[in-house]
C-alpha cells in the first residue's frame, strides 16, 4: 500500500547543464522501464518520453 521512502519510482540517469543555466536530465521509471527527458530553463520546463532514432519510446528492462 505505502512505499518506503528509499523505494523511489524514478531514478535519475543523466544530468547536463548549460552555461545559460538550463538543465537537461534523463529519468527512468523503475516500474515500467520508460525513459523520460526533462528540460528546465527560466522560460519553463518539459517532461516527455525519450525516443530512439525510429521514433519509438526507449524502454529499459525492469529488474
Amino acid at each position: 500500500m505505502f512505499r518506503k521512502k528509499e523505494d523511489k519510482r524514478f531514478a535519475e540517469k543523466l544530468v547536463q547543464t548549460s552555461q545559460q543555466g538550463s538543465l537537461i536530465s534523463i529519468w527512468v521509471d523503475r516500474q515500467t522501464g520508460v525513459n523520460y527527458i526533462y528540460t528546465w530553463s527560466a522560460q519553463g520546463c518539459t517532461l516527455t518520453p525519450l525516443l530512439d532514432e525510429k521514433g519509438e519510446v526507449i524502454v529499459e528492462q525492469v529488474e
